[in-house]
């Protein structure tokens, strides 16, 4: 799992009129909870953009006012209209505690099944995992070579090590489709015969 830098700084004021007042400085409220009580603190918004805007799920290495913690992104909250971040909410994790997190689908080879015509189709953009934090792959990486034309990999396919999938092992992750043209294409072939 990536790793990132993040600075903040521990507030005491809380509430809509002090966080309102940090989001003009350029600055987004956040709170780090999980291990003890509940810590609030402040961070430029600059150092989220590459953090957020990305598909990749991160380890945080936060430190506030000198203190260092090790957190995840929990939840986002973005401003309904204007898009701008409101509010950020850090689990914080540690080596001997499982966390969930959401990681992105990346699929790996070239299936059979879409070079003879089929359509690749990611049903599951991302997939619930739980592990420690020292064994999170970056990405769940599906093996597509073994995808026929029609034929689906499912979530109880997959074996990743220290790795346990929290969705149902029936659901879809990566399918190939038949398409028209392919489905013309045998019915073509089998009337030539």
């Amino acid at each position: 799992m990536k790793s990132v830098e993040l600075q903040g700084t521990l507030r005491d004021l809380k509430g809509k009129k002090a966080s309102k007042s940090l989001r003009a400085q350029e600055n987004v409220p956040c709170v780090i909870y999980g291990n003890g009580e509940n810590k609030f603190f402040y961070a430029s918004e600059s150092q989220f953009r590459e953090i957020i805007y990305t598909p990749n799920v991160y380890l945080i290495n936060l430190d506030l006012n000198g203190k260092k913690h090790q957190a995840i992104i929990q939840d986002i909250q973005f401003h309904p209209v204007t898009d701008k971040l409101v509010h950020i909410d850090f689990l914080e994790v540690s080596n001997d505690k499982k966390v969930v997190v959401n990681l992105p689908v990346q699929t790996v080879g070239n299936s059979p099944g879409v070079k003879e015509g089929g359509k690749l189709t990611i049903d599951k953009k991302r997939l619930k995992v739980k592990a420690f934090v020292k064994d999170m792959p970056e990405a769940v990486n599906v093996d597509i070579t073994p995808l026929g034309m029609g034929k689906t990999i499912r979530i109880g396919d997959l074996n990743f090590a220290n790795v346990e999938f929290v969705e149902a092992s029936a659901m879809p992750v990566v399918s190939v489709k038949t398409t028209r043209a392919a489905k013309e294409a045998t019915e073509t072939a089998v009337k030539g015969k």
